[in-house]
């Protein structure tokens, strides 16, 4: 019997290790998706690799799967971050849901001076991770990190990492990160508006930073964090 359907657990996962649910699970694998016991589900934890599982019992408010059998190894991404001005609610949404599934270990929104959003719902946008994590085959859900400001991101900046810094002024050719190495990486797109004069300035001083165009055309940040991703991981990351 064949699973398609994919579920994130927070359980570790053994052969016979048994899972209970939460009634927010049991009712998308019971109620909207109609399974009944003895159906096959897939499941992963970001631990333990991707693992086939049977309902043992089903309930309106909960139930309890058992793990049968291991079915891909662990697959962690490449150690790239995707740091991004928070936009419209849909948007924002798009983004998350489109840097879980290109690879990104951790999605961090950052406030820059013309950031429209304020404020975001670090809660939604991590089950949007994950649900996207369930849907593309991945076993890792990144991090949603609360909003931080920009400046204060950089002045705190972990020492090795380095950051590929989208300039939205430098529509042209796109860059290939000649001569850069693979490890630890961020990516970081701007808001609507694009970077002020001084938090521009401020990223090409950074030792850390390096800027680079994502072709010739001004791209909306939804596109530009897709697009960057996409370069990143040709050049660097496991699609290279």
């Amino acid at each position: 019997m064949s699973a398609k359907i994919r579920l994130h657990v927070e359980h570790p996962l053994a052969e016979g290790q048994p899972l209970p649910l939460d009634r927010e699970q049991a009712h998308y694998l019971f109620t909207v998706m109609r399974l009944e016991p003895g159906a096959r589900v897939l499941l992963f934890n970001g631990r333990d690799g991707e693992w086939l599982a049977e309902v043992s019992e089903a309930g309106k408010r909960g139930g309890t799967l058992t793990a049968l059998a291991r079915t891909a190894p662990q697959r962690m991404p490449p150690d790239v971050w995707l740091c991004f001005a928070p936009l419209k609610k849909a948007r924002t949404d798009f983004i998350v849901e489109k840097a879980a599934e290109l690879g990104a270990a951790r999605i961090l929104p950052v406030q820059t001076d013309f950031t429209n959003a304020e404020r975001i719902r670090r809660d939604r946008l991590q089950a949007h991770a994950r649900e996207a994590a369930e849907q593309c085959g991945g076993t890792h859900v990144p991090e949603v990190a609360e909003l931080r400001p920009l400046a204060a991101l950089l002045g705190d900046w972990p020492q090795g990492r380095r950051l590929m810094f989208c300039d939205e002024s430098r529509a042209g050719p796109a860059s290939v990160l000649e001569g850069e190495s693979r490890g630890a990486w961020a990516i970081l797109i701007g808001p609507e508006g694009g970077f002020s004069q001084s938090e521009r300035a401020r990223l090409h001083a950074l030792p850390f930073a390096r800027a680079v165009s994502l072709g010739p055309r001004i791209l909306r940040a939804d596109t530009a964090a897709v697009a960057a991703l996409t370069l990143w991981q040709q050049a660097l990351g496991d699609w290279a």
